[in-house]
């Protein structure tokens, strides 16, 4: 190839190159800048409480079950299979088949609009859809044991769906030691990573603060079931709600 080939080839590349990088421009001008998901960690703490919130209605009033906490909610599988008075292997079925189907769309939601920086609200918000579908399905009855069979099952299901999604959608959020559901190795950091073990005490004010808001959670909820039982599903749904809309307007701060 003749030197005056080459230089014509050499500039033609990049051509080809200034193209490429003016259509790659137009379409993220297009998209819109990707902005970053900022997760604060008070939504997060206040999301724990509604879990808190949620175990107290799922085993002190649905029949002790659990729809947030899968690791307990297993072992009463186990219980049901070997007979224990008082434990339902269909009640713990319907939470964990309702708890994976909402992981399932959990996942689905972040992969499908990850892009567009809306999958964490939305999650919140259908949560918190969720649990108002149980609470006003929750209406009407004062305990799991004399409740319609059908009713029971549904408002089982749909705080197992609401948790399922959250868990799916805190995992990709990977914000350490706020998981909002079980909080084992929150507990196990706390102590593993403190003076007494030799560690040098790391995140323990965000750690104490997810422990506590979980008791909270859980304190509140058996109280308000000495009224109704949608009142603490009510209260649940009005937290994340709240939580929803204070995720959405942190993201449009950010495209500002």
């Amino acid at each position: 190839m003749q030197p005056t080939e080459l230089r014509q080839a050499i500039g033609r590349g990049m051509d080809l190159v200034g193209d490429l990088g003016s259509l790659e421009k137009t379409l993220n001008e297009r998209r819109g800048p990707l902005i970053p998901i900022k997760m604060p960690v008070g939504i997060l703490l206040a999301m724990t409480v509604v879990t808190g919130i949620v175990d107290a209605v799922s085993f002190l009033a649905l029949g002790r079950v659990f729809t947030a906490n899968m690791t307990g909610n297993l072992v009463l599988i186990g219980f049901a299979f070997a007979g224990t008075p008082g434990i339902s292997i269909s009640r713990s079925a319907v939470a964990l088949i309702g708890f994976l189907s909402g992981a399932i769309l959990g996942g689905r939601m972040a992969f499908d609009e990850s892009r567009m920086q809306r999958w964490a609200d939305r999650a919140f918000l259908l949560e918190a859809l969720l649990l108002g579908v149980a609470a006003a399905t929750a209406a009407g009855f004062s305990s799991g044991a004399a409740a319609n069979p059908l009713q029971l099952h549904a408002v089982i299901g749909s705080t197992a769906v609401a948790m399922g999604l959250r868990n799916s959608i805190v995992r990709k959020l990977a914000v350490p030691d706020m998981t909002t559901t079980v909080l084992t190795l929150t507990i196990t950091g706390l102590a593993a990573d403190s003076s007494l073990a030799g560690g040098a005490n790391p995140r323990w004010q965000r750690r104490g603060a997810a422990i506590l808001a979980m008791i909270c959670g859980a304190f509140a909820g058996a109280r308000m079931l000495a009224h109704s039982i949608s009142l603490p599903l009510a209260v649940a749904c009005g937290i994340a709600a709240m939580c929803a809309t204070a995720q959405r307007h942190l993201v449009s701060e950010g495209r500002e």
